[in-house]
């Protein structure tokens, strides 16, 4: 493995760990800015496309979790492949779980397309599937709120 590769692993890993830390805390600055500028992100309650419909989705999904008793959601990334294409694009997917004050909410997969621009990785393509979740849980009540507003 040449040390362009390692490097552009090591700094997908941190992109990665980024999204969730920033995302749990709220900091949506760091979240947003993540994404490439025409970066998608493809969950199951619809598709958001550059920066500001991100932000939007984000925005939403933070109000929701203030509004909960507790208050506070924790992602869980694990098995995280990273495939190089070449210096400036690369696929990944990892697993995912998501804690909140009732204990596990949903869990699922990361599919990832990353794309380097002036030596930065960040999400081109984000498409988040849901395999699981708790009935009634942070997640439902989640995804209702987000296609009522459609």
């Amino acid at each position: 493995m040449q040390h362009w590769e390692l490097d552009a692993r090591e700094q997908i890993r941190d992109l990665v760990a980024r999204y969730n830390a920033n995302g749990d805390s709220g900091r949506l600055d760091e979240v947003v800015a993540l994404f490439a500028p025409d970066a998608t992100l493809q969950l199951d309650s619809g598709v958001y496309r550059g920066r500001a419909e991100i932000r939007a989705m984000f925005e939403g999904a933070v109000a929701q979790t203030r509004s909960e008793p507790g208050g506070y959601i924790r992602h869980c990334t694990a098995t995280h492949q990273i495939d190089l294409v070449d210096a400036n694009d690369a696929r990944g997917r990892a697993y995912f779980q998501v804690l909140t004050p009732s204990g596990l909410d949903h869990w699922g997969r990361y599919l990832d397309r990353y794309s380097r621009a002036e030596g930065v990785w960040r999400f081109q393509v984000r498409t988040v599937r849901v395999d699981g979740r708790l009935p009634g849980g942070w997640a439902d009540r989640t995804e209702a709120r987000l296609r009522a507003a459609e």
